[in-house]
């Protein structure tokens, strides 16, 4: 199972969850402390900005990033639940969690996974360009980007209420 919430709800999630492992995605200079129950090589902290499109000063989500999400994904045995969270629990972490599901369960549709992700969170809103370049590395052919443009953007919201994915489902 994953659990995605928002940087304010992740030590509650943790802890609720019994999670073991946790993924960070945060812009630089947004501190998160990881909680004593995972340890230390379990937790991944992937610094980025909620952007789409290159801007000044900021870091936009690259080949790299994603690389490093599916390579922490595919080492998770899925015996614990993982947790994945960024600023708000809305673009960053609902992205991630689509493309490790993808990844994990690579016979399952698309675009259902996506109408998944919408009907468990409303205000799900993936960030574009983790999807195109997951949708490149997991040769996919376009299939993520357009089911999650399918679903557009989610409901507006400060934050997301938290949601659990089940890979299998």
């Amino acid at each position: 199972m994953i659990h995605v919430c928002s940087l304010a709800r992740m030590e509650e999630t943790v802890a609720r969850s019994g999670a073991e492992r946790l993924l960070s995605l945060l812009a630089a200079g947004t501190d998160v402390t990881r909680p004593a129950s995972i340890a230390r090589e379990n937790h991944l902290h992937l610094v980025m900005h909620d952007i789409a499109v290159a801007q000044d000063g900021m870091t936009m989500p690259g080949e790299e990033h994603v690389r490093s999400l599916l390579d922490f994904g595919r080492r998770w045995d899925q015996a614990q639940p993982l947790v994945i969270h960024c600023y708000a629990g809305i673009s960053r972490s609902t992205a991630s969690a689509y493309i490790i599901a993808a990844a994990l369960a690579p016979g399952r549709d698309e675009m259902e996974l996506a109408q998944t992700l919408r009907e468990l969170s409303p205000s799900a809103t993936p960030n574009p360009r983790l999807i195109a370049v997951a949708d490149m590395l997991l040769d996919r052919k376009g299939r993520m980007v357009e089911a999650i443009q399918s679903i557009g953007r989610g409901a507006d919201a400060f934050e997301g209420t938290p949601f659990v994915l089940d890979i299998g489902r």
